[in-house]
């Protein structure tokens, strides 16, 4: 983590690393939350076969996952605001713990509205997390360098994505799933035997993560974390002329309009990665076969970790807005490229896009919670609400997709990284 520069911190100390050691524990919640959201594309495929589900119910995996975000977020705002940033991170950690331990019963009893339950808690949970962890690493340091901070932590949370896949394939795909032909070929014994090893292959890792979460939380519980009140965050003095006159972060313009950002963020990031493998395997692009194209995907991925990495470092030199814009300028251009050409060169440049995505939700975030003061936690609970894009936008592409087909439908990305270019260069200015 970059030192904080030598100067008096919001305790009144003046010290280089004041809040290393919280950055660093805080650091490891989010490639937990990284890791755990990643395995859902290793838990659809594994429920979709096990069950003997369609597309459109195994989807459901997703939707109810990111339907707790919408649901919950604005309330674990106000409950960070009543309990402290490290209650809400104790809480939150608990509540995903229990969601994990709920799929046990969930694949003892074959049950996949269960399934679908323990995902909505777990969700929940991380959510929470979100809201309290996030706007407190903005708090923890100089408010210039806020981003780049947010910037390394979700950086980890991108190597927990990156990593997931492959452990969750060891361990949940390692067992071979019958087809519903040879499932309704088995006699009742065969059956019960055959679910209990299927049932066993998701209980092992969600117990162990089980585990993990409440150690995480018993740890908070015990350690002592800096206590920043949000309504000491430093303010500007064109906002002290109106702050007054605000009684909810809703009346903060800069905070909608980045709510929006989010949403557009996710939007985009979840429709390019929703359709990566079939969009390779067209044969004007790479007619890769899907086993081969899921290799490529990695490089998406890798790409976001790679340069939030690289964007925490060169943040603490060139402002936010500024970074912001440029990013999200040059991955409308390389989707638009996508759009418009053919070949491998179209792989490479919308597999690139995830280099420029990298910065694109800290760098909304944290301007987006600028000088919010003391609704800095309903501000942050807003702001995770938004994270329901990645459940809208890409079903929206899926339309546009059926009708002219998967290339063009890019076009709705584009859109969303011309919102965000728009956020960096003008929406994130506090006003009035």
């Amino acid at each position: 983590m970059t030192p904080i520069s030598d100067t008096k911190n919001s305790l009144g100390r003046s010290d280089k690393n004041p809040y290393v050691g919280s950055l660093s524990l805080l650091t490891s919640l989010f490639f937990i939350w990284g890791f755990i959201t990643c395995l859902n594309d290793i838990l659809i495929p594994h429920l979709k076969s096990v069950f003997t589900l369609n597309y459109t119910q195994a989807m459901l995996v997703q939707f109810c996952f990111f339907t707790a975000y919408f649901v919950v977020s604005i309330p674990s705002g106000y409950l960070v605001e009543k309990i402290d940033y490290k209650g809400g991170i104790i809480a939150g950690l608990s509540l995903a713990g229990i969601g994990c331990l709920l799929f046990y019963p969930a694949a003892s009893l074959h049950s996949y509205p269960l399934f679908l339950a323990a995902l909505f808690v777990l969700a929940s949970g991380i959510c929470l997390l979100q809201v309290a962890a996030n706007p407190y690493i903005t708090l923890l340091g100089k408010p210039e360098t806020a981003s780049s901070r947010l910037t390394m932590t979700q950086a980890f949370n991108s190597l927990g994505t990156t990593i997931a896949p492959y452990f969750g394939a060891l361990l949940i795909l390692s067992t071979a799933v019958k087809s519903a032909a040879e499932v309704n070929k088995l006699n009742t014994a065969e059956l019960s035997a055959y679910q209990a090893v299927q049932a066993a292959a998701v209980q092992t890792p969600y117990l162990f993560l089980a585990a993990v979460l409440f150690f995480m939380a018993v740890v908070f519980a015990v350690i002592k974390l800096p206590d920043i009140q949000s309504a000491k965050q430093p303010v500007n003095a064109e906002q002290l002329l109106f702050d007054d006159d605000h009684d909810s972060a809703w009346a903060y313009k800069h905070l909608v309009l980045g709510a929006i950002g989010i949403f557009m963020y996710v939007g985009a990031e979840v429709c390019i990665g929703s359709f990566l493998i079939n969009f390779l395997g067209e044969s004007t692009v790479a007619g890769l076969p899907e086993k081969e194209a899921g290799k490529y995907v990695s490089f998406y991925w890798g790409g976001a970790m790679i340069g939030r990495f690289v964007g925490a470092a060169v943040m603490q030199k060139i402002q936010a807005d500024k970074a912001l814009t440029f990013n999200a300028v040059i991955a409308a251009v390389l989707v638009i490229a996508t759009i418009i050409g053919s070949g491998s060169v179209v792989m490479w440049t919308i597999l690139s896009v995830g280099l420029f995505n990298s910065i694109l939700f800290p760098t909304i975030f944290s301007l987006a919670v600028n000088g919010l003061g003391k609704h800095t936690g309903q501000g942050s609970g807003i702001l995770c609400a938004a994270i329901v894009g990645g459940a809208i936008l890409p079903v929206v592409q899926g339309i546009f997709a059926d009708r002219i087909g998967i290339q063009a439908a890019f076009f709705i990305p584009v859109l969303c990284y011309c919102y965000i270019a728009y956020y960096g260069w003008s929406g994130h200015k506090i006003r009035r």
